[in-house]
């Protein structure tokens, strides 16, 4: 496959995931900002999702119709889940004949919802969820037909290593933001529900939480369902065996040396998250932790660019 048809692929499915985020993200914070209107703040959401330097979050902060606008269709923001979407579609073009055409007309059809004039005036006037609903269903159901539609090959593997590594990245953001806002005693200590409850809601992780731990939400249990949960499609190490088992499926006997680079960069990573406990996590210190795992896959991303899009 050639290297451009490979990036275009990759970074068609990053976007896609990207955009998913951010609208189950503002869903769940929109529902969570009519619960607490006196206390909620869309600092996180901005911090993780945008660009903006710390005055401008200050000043768009309390406004929730205004962070619904910003983060969905404003031209200017250039993480918008317009601009993203757009970016996705730019990229599907580019590679029209290694994808199939339902996938072509899903995405076509998610971006001409998201660029309809009519959406900014309706998360204006609207009930914003209902609008998003809609949105995120444009997303399942791209996801759905590239899973039954696309062929189990290279662009199949491309696919799949953007769309989870950019799921990792995102999840150790959102854990990483959303646990900056307590204090160290927090950290050990149970925590407001709902606080948790939103927290989970908006990695599609609440349910699986209740069923998994019956003491009521605490910290290390959080922490153990996000990083370490095999079981939780959303979790880091599940992100990251996806994106290994997709990688080893490029091997081949042309560019062996690449290969086994980044086979062993991916490898470290995962045995480092696989052989952690929320203790360990706890006792390195949990922002160290993501920093060095975000750290390690922007080194695989960097890594893939550079050894087979460039």
């Amino acid at each position: 496959m050639l290297s451009r048809v490979a990036d275009s692929l990759f970074w068609m499915s990053r976007y896609v995931e990207r955009a998913d985020g951010i609208l189950r993200m503002l869903k769940i914070n929109y529902a969570s900002s009519q619960d607490d209107v006196q206390e909620f703040s869309w600092r996180p959401v901005l911090k993780i999702f945008t660009y903006l330097e710390d005055d401008k979050i200050a000043m768009l902060q309390h406004n929730t119709r205004g962070v619904l606008i910003y983060m969905v269709t404003d031209k200017e923001n250039p993480n918008s889940v317009l601009n993203i979407v757009t970016q996705a579609r730019e990229n599907a073009r580019s590679v029209q004949d290694h994808i199939t055409k339902e996938m072509w007309q899903c995405l076509n059809d998610f971006y001409h919802t998201v660029r309809d004039e009519k959406l900014a005036p309706l998360l204006l006037k609207e009930d914003p969820i209902t609008i998003l609903d809609i949105l995120i269903k444009q997303g399942l159901v791209y996801v759905g037909t590239t899973d039954v539609t696309m062929a189990r090959g290279e662009g199949n593997s491309f696919i799949n290593i953007g769309k989870f590594l950019e799921r990792a990245i995102q999840t150790t953001d959102i854990l990483d933001v959303k646990f900056s806002v307590l204090n160290a005693r927090d950290i050990d200590a149970p925590s407001d529900t709902t606080y948790w409850k939103y927290m989970l809601l908006s990695i599609s992780g609440y349910e699986l939480y209740l069923r998994t731990y019956r003491g009521g939400f605490e910290a290390k249990n959080v922490v153990e369902q996000i990083v370490l949960s095999e079981d939780f499609p959303r979790s880091v190490i599940y992100s990251v065996n996806q994106l290994h088992r997709y990688f080893e499926r490029l091997r081949g006997d042309r560019n062996n040396a690449a290969f086994d680079h980044l086979n062993f960069i991916i490898g470290k990573l995962k045995s480092r998250i696989k052989f952690s406990t929320p203790v360990s996590i706890m006792h390195e210190g949990l922002h160290q932790y993501l920093y060095e795992t975000r750290a390690g896959l922007v080194e695989i991303g960097n890594t893939l660019t550079k050894n087979y899009f460039s």
